[in-house]
């Protein structure tokens, strides 16, 4: 008879390991969100300056690890992003008090911001650090704790991010546990943390099936959708300025930022000129052979072809199986038609810039708004006009929240070439079947308790306005979760091992964890023993 045989199974990820896991980070964030509600202002703000710095510092070093780890975009460019997300970003937020209550004297109202508490935070591989740096700071900025879980194609680079700038944070005084990343992220223990009771609001910054994933969590949830943005340059136009600000757009970090123009819309009239300044600005137009090439690479039966997300233009036509001069910035590809027997009016998050002339200003009003119609509703559009009457007729026609006017759409819509509030997730709002519509920032992740007084009360709130809330500050040390004078810093040092055999799977710490893992290992071997 042969021995009886069993295989014992990695069990780190089993169901009931993956709850674990996402439990023990999840109860330290709510630690976390708990004391630092005891901070004030200034504290806050320090805390918040402290991290901004260090993203500043390190935002050339980051845009070369990214760009080598995933494979594409332009590190020059991924620098000044991770840049503009980190000390400009905090400069656009600074006077905004999210600490302090508000006291309406005239409608005898008080308002006490009440943060969200514990975010979890999905970030994606086209913008890996510039998002974590925006998330992070917004989280600073508010007093709530976040967890944040790198695209699995920037991983190295995302968790080294979130750990240095974890380190600054706490170095300035933030709770042990208020930053924390997912070391090793995979689908089934996000989820996990998506439906965790102990997770607050989910902000989404990801592909669309993540997205909806993050809306039917059960939890709260701040999406993004798709972008698709059409840009309509009219007969009044600077056209010589509208081809550069489009081609710059467009080649912006090779076109990965979801408000970068889509699909460009013109009239006839307008059109030769304005190839020629595209082509001057560094555009290639194909003829309509290479355009037939460039639609059978981009996308087949599954949709977009992700190889060529982020990819060069020249690249990108070498595949596609023709040759542009190499310093070829942006391929237009002129089109006939928008929707669905047109793949290239669909988002392309490469430089690839499809072009339809269309007879005049009521076409070109249709055929703007159909692009988003067909994809990215919601998301962002642009026009270069001089004519102020047609900036308004686009801005109605199109269904977007976000309308750029003579200027980047990729840099404008996201607030960093506007005065729109900048950011690194974008809401599509109704249109985009997303619950708001504005550009995303730390407004979003603190509400306001409401004191209301009787309308006739003459002097309860003059008596008010006198009043101050208390910050408690800091706790002295942070929890030992059960082994007395042992701080979460000693317990993470203590458990290295642990951690690995737990997976690898964010930053955990603690004995009960401990006990946890335990646990579940002597169940499964129960039930191995009993099969």
């Amino acid at each position: 008879m042969d021995p009886q045989v069993r295989t014992l199974v990695d069990i780190t990820t089993s169901p009931e390991a993956l709850a674990a896991q996402a439990d023990m980070v999840l109860e330290r964030a709510k630690w976390a969100s708990e004391v630092f509600q005891r901070y004030d202002r200034p504290r806050t703000l320090a805390i918040a300056e402290a991290v901004a710095k260090v993203a500043h510092a390190k935002a050339g070093e980051y845009a070369d690890w990214a760009v080598k780890e995933t494979g594409f975009g332009v590190a020059a460019h991924k620098k000044i992003k991770n840049e503009m997300t980190s000390l400009p970003f905090l400069d656009f937020y600074r006077e905004w008090d999210f600490v302090n209550p508000k006291v309406n004297s005239l409608r005898k109202i008080v308002e006490v911001p009440r943060p969200a508490g514990v975010i979890f935070a999905l970030v994606p591989s086209t913008n890996p650090i510039a998002t974590i740096n925006f998330k992070i700071i917004c989280a600073m900025l508010t007093r709530n704790a976040i967890v944040l879980s790198p695209h699995p194609a920037a991983r190295e680079c995302g968790v080294d991010a979130a750990r240095t700038l974890a380190a600054a944070a706490e170095a300035a005084g933030a709770p042990d546990g208020a930053i924390q990343v997912i070391e090793r992220p995979n689908i089934p223990l996000i989820e996990e943390f998506m439906r965790s009771d102990k997770t607050d609001v989910i902000l989404a910054t990801g592909g669309t099936a993540m997205v909806r994933s993050a809306y039917s969590s059960s939890n709260p949830a701040i999406g993004v959708g798709p972008g698709n943005a059409p840009v309509l340059v009219d007969a009044t136009a600077d056209l010589k300025a509208a081809a550069q600000h489009i081609t710059d757009s467009k080649a912006f970090d090779n076109s990965v930022l979801c408000t970068s123009e889509s699909v460009l819309i013109t009239v006839a009239e307008t059109e030769k000129e304005l190839s020629r300044e595209l082509e001057r600005a560094g555009c290639h137009i194909c003829s309509e052979e290479q355009t037939d090439l460039v639609r059978s690479y981009l996308f087949h039966e599954r949709g977009f072809n992700v190889e060529a997300l982020g990819r060069d233009a020249p690249w990108i036509a070498g595949q596609a199986g023709f040759k542009v001069p190499p310093k070829t910035r942006v391929l237009v590809t002129p089109v006939t038609l928008i929707g669905v027997d047109e793949p290239l009016s669909r988002e392309k998050l490469c430089p690839v810039l499809a072009m339809l002339t269309t007879r005049g200003k009521a076409q070109a009003l249709a055929m703007s708004r159909a692009v988003l119609r067909y994809s990215g509703a919601g998301h962002s559009a642009a026009i270069h006009s001089r004519d102020p009457q047609m900036v308004m007729d686009f801005s109605i026609a199109v269904e977007a929240y976000r309308v750029v006017v003579n200027a980047p759409c990729s840099t404008g819509a996201s607030g960093f070439e506007t005065h729109l509030p900048p950011t690194f997730t974008i809401g599509t709002g109704y249109y985009g079947r997303s619950s708001i519509g504005e550009n995303i920032g730390p407004q979003h992740l603190v509400h306001w308790t409401q004191v209301a007084y009787h309308k006739d009360s003459a002097d309860a709130i003059m008596r008010l306005e006198s009043v101050e809330r208390r910050f408690e500050g800091p706790l002295p040390e942070a929890p030992s979760d059960g082994v007395p004078g042992k701080s979460f810093a000693a317990l993470r040092a203590e458990n290295a091992a642990l951690r690995h055999a737990g997976g690898g799977n964010a930053d955990l710490s603690g004995s009960q964890l401990r006990e946890e893992i335990r646990r579940i290992i002597a169940e499964e071997l129960r039930q191995a023993l009993k099969g």
